[in-house]
């Protein structure tokens, strides 16, 4: 009688073990399903993601500090035309 319940005990152990198992495979499944369909989501709604923001964020700042600098490269040249056109004092 002894062997059959520490049978049935191992018995009982590796089903709790095999269904820890199915259920992990089955979380990942469903991560997987839902990471999926919020992906969809968000690409029929037409947000970004993460990434794709940051990019986008980047190259925003860098056309920013190049126009800037354009700019103050504009100004400059007003500035050299404007003295080069003042009529120059008679001494």
């Amino acid at each position: 009688m002894s062997d059959m319940k520490r049978k049935i005990i191992d018995d009982l152990g590796g089903m709790v073990s095999g269904l820890g198992i199915a259920a992990q495979g089955a979380r990942e499944e469903i991560e997987q399903a839902v990471r999926g369909r919020v992906d969809a989501m968000l690409a029929e709604n037409g947000l970004v993601s993460r990434e794709e923001f940051e990019a986008v964020r980047e190259m925003a700042v860098a056309a920013r500090e190049e126009n800037s600098q354009l700019s103050a490269q504009i100004n400059q040249l007003r500035a050299d035309l404007e003295a080069l056109q003042k009529p120059k004092k008679a001494k």
